[in-house]
């Protein structure tokens, strides 16, 4: 029955990224904590490599359709990779399984939540506003930081971020993209984002796996669930209310930053 538990928190996790796009750490990691006890060194190093294998597929699709912008996918992993290897190292010295560790997973777990939460429903409410749509000969242009040092820096934040959460790779790296390259179309910003997302979380899914913080048994359940949530999710979502699904997401997301940073 514990089993059959899992697949479905999968399938629902599945369902939501793929009507929304919101990250599935975001959604995953506190509902492997709060509802099924997984302690929260195994849910965060378990669902790093859960998210990297559930966005390989939509990369795929995405670069076939040439929306992936390889030049800030490069700039941001510049910063990332480096950054969640330095984390990595820093939790093996501290022990992933230990009390010190766990406290700043939680409470840096919470933060990452109420800023997902915030950024998921400023998406919500201004989403609509940004642009789709880009001609050819202005795209070089877009692609051009405000200055070549901040996706780098942008990167190691989030690399380190997404280390220790697993969590602000999805709705915060969104958001900090389109400050980053205001003139870039939203369809480029979310490509590069998952795009970024894969090898980020795969790096330290791995580096995870490396200091025994994966449940691989786990991680099977939850991707048995996740491929077809995610695959019905994507057909559903023109038939949804974006917008309302996207304001109640941010509201659960809050009480789960909220509570963790309690515990």
């Amino acid at each position: 029955m514990h089993d059959f538990a899992f697949v479905f928190a999968g399938f629902a996790v599945g369902l939501v990224v793929g009507l929304t796009g919101v990250g599935g750490g975001s959604l995953m990691t506190p509902l492997l904590i709060f509802f099924f006890g997984v302690k929260p060194h195994l849910a965060i190093g378990t669902d790093l490599l859960f998210a990297a294998f559930t966005k390989m597929g939509g990369t795929v699709s995405l670069a076939r359709a040439r929306i992936v912008d390889w030049k800030i996918v490069g700039q941001t992993a510049a910063g990332s990779i480096p950054a969640a290897l330095a984390t990595l190292y820093a939790l093996h010295l501290l022990g992933p399984a230990s009390p010190a560790a766990h406290a700043v997973m939680t409470t840096t777990l919470g933060i990452a939540l109420l800023l997902t939460a915030s950024a998921t429903l400023y998406k919500a409410v201004y989403g609509k506003a940004a642009p789709r749509h880009i001609d050819a000969a202005a795209l070089g242009a877009a692609t051009q930081a405000r200055h070549w040092a901040l996706p780098v820096l942008f990167g190691a934040v989030i690399g380190a971020m997404v280390t220790i959460t697993s969590v602000g790779a999805g709705a915060i790296g969104v958001i900090v993209l389109m400050l980053l390259y205001p003139a870039l179309p939203l369809p480029r910003i979310v490509a590069a984002d998952i795009a970024h997302a894969v090898p980020l979380t795969l790096v330290a899914g791995l580096g995870h796996a490396s200091i025994g913080s994966v449940d691989w048994v786990l991680l099977a359940k939850l991707l048995v669930g996740s491929l077809p949530g995610i695959w019905l999710g994507a057909r559903l979502v023109t038939r949804t209310p974006d917008r309302w699904i996207r304001s109640l997401l941010s509201v659960l997301l809050a009480y789960a930053g909220v509570k963790l940073i309690a515990i």
